[in-house]
């Protein structure tokens, strides 16, 4: 095959989730991709961007609201013949022994029992389980039962590897032999896997690991920038031009997720700005306020993810949600203690809800709330109206997303208060 031609592409891609309300949620808007033959792409990117939302298209899982999937250019109709998936959860059979996991998959293929016997038992020596054959899962280290999950991907001799941040639930150690061992079996170019497709937000991983890191944005999800890596493999993960490469992606991603100039519209005098508010708890956004305090005021934003141990995507939200509040401020990869977040980490209780409240009345959405309840002659609005508001100024966000944050957030700081029962706000 020629290695231009792609064995699967997305083209134009928009997918769209129903919410309970009878309303949609866009997840991917206008995602254009290729994967060739011989190569590892990875999807990196914040919480709620849809990378795995791309990759269930890719595999036929989902069927994307518009756009084309082709697979060796004819439409996809169904699940991807050329791919085997490793899920995040293992997704082993719990009542099954470790061949009769892979056994499974190939069963269902419909192959004969002799295919069936001779795939598994290579797969499984493949992946370094020989003499685990008969254990249960039960039985088995979280790194083994993924090594099942691999072997069952492998049996199937599939064209393309699809995986769903397949690392992220053992341990560093462990992830780190996997990835590893991964990448021999995928360079070993006498067999398949031809490519493969992953998912992950280990920035470390993707750059260990791929020749094309696709960084997505959010909400909704886009292809901000494809990077191409030609690091020569092996890869070590403590050499300069890895290092320099994460480096690298590190400031993409903030650069798009934390811009240092704040938007043109917000100095503009008289202006009502209509700030997205990021869907982020009051106690993440103290915690993380807190967390600087204990560090001196300051501390680097991917050294916050690996020391609470969170999700790069869910730390860049709760700092932006911190930073739109002014509490922090973000110059390059830094995130610093502002003097009103110094301010809130000293104050008592009932200070902080004060503090909370006179930052909140900066946002242009809870100034039209505040101003809205203080017309009305009940001193009431109802969600509702509030939804529509946010409908109207904030038409690219999901509206009742955003409700249940501006609920929490005005709660906090006293600002309003909330009726479940009756769907009401009131003034405080």
């Amino acid at each position: 095959m020629n290695s231009t031609e792609p064995l699967c592409e997305i083209k134009g891609v928009y997918h769209e989730f129903p919410q309970p309300s009878g309303s949609t949620q866009r997840v991917l808007q206008d995602v254009s991709l290729r994967i060739l033959p011989n190569e590892v792409v990875a999807l990196l990117g914040p919480s709620g961007c849809g990378k795995s939302t791309v990759l269930r298209i890719f595999a036929g899982l989902i069927r994307p609201t518009r756009g084309e999937v082709l697979y060796h250019g004819q439409p996809l109709t169904g699940l991807n013949p050329g791919v085997g998936i490793v899920f995040q959860s293992f997704a082993l059979y719990p009542w099954m022994t470790v061949t009769q996991n892979v056994e499974a998959v190939l069963e269902a293929a419909r192959m004969s029992p002799a295919e069936v016997a001779d795939r598994a038992s290579k797969a499984i020596r493949v992946v370094g389980l020989a003499g685990f054959e008969e254990a249960y899962p039960r039985e088995l280290s979280g790194g083994m039962k993924q090594r099942v999950g691999m072997a069952r991907a492998f049996s199937l001799n599939p064209e393309m590897l699809f995986m769903d941040e397949p690392f992220s639930q053992v341990d560093a150690l462990t992830a780190e032999s996997l990835r590893a061992e991964a990448i021999d079996i995928w360079a070993a170019k006498d067999t398949n896997p031809s490519s493969i497709l992953m998912v992950s937000h280990d920035i470390k991983e993707v750059v260990y690991m791929a020749d094309r890191i696709v960084v997505l944005g959010a909400h909704p999800g886009v292809v901000r920038t494809i990077l191409e890596n030609t690091l020569p493999r092996p890869r070590d993960y403590r050499s300069a031009g890895l290092l320099q490469l994460v480096d690298k992606l590190h400031d993409i991603i903030t650069g798009h997720e934390m811009p240092d100039a704040a938007p043109a519209a917000a100095s503009l005098p008289g202006v009502k700005v209509f700030e997205p508010i990021p869907a982020v708890g009051t106690s993440e956004v103290v915690g993380l306020i807190e967390f600087l305090d204990a560090r001196g005021g300051k501390q680097e934003l991917f050294r916050i993810a690996s020391e609470t141990d969170r999700e790069f995507g869910t730390v860049i939200n709760v700092v932006k949600a911190a930073e739109l509040l002014d509490l922090v401020d973000t110059p390059k990869r830094m995130v610093e203690l502002a003097a009103d977040g110094a301010r809130l980490v000293k104050a008592s209780p009932e200070e902080r809800k004060s503090i909370w409240r006179e930052q909140l009345l900066k946002l242009g959405l809870f100034q039209e709330v505040r101003d809205a309840l203080e017309r009305a002659p009940s001193h009431e609005v109802s969600r509702e109206f509030v939804l529509e508001t946010i409908a109207m100024q904030m038409p690219a966000e999901n509206y009742e997303h955003t409700f249940d944050t501006l609920v929490r957030w005005g709660r906090f700081g006293d600002l309003f208060a909330y009726d479940e029962a009756t769907e009401v706000l009131s003034k405080q």
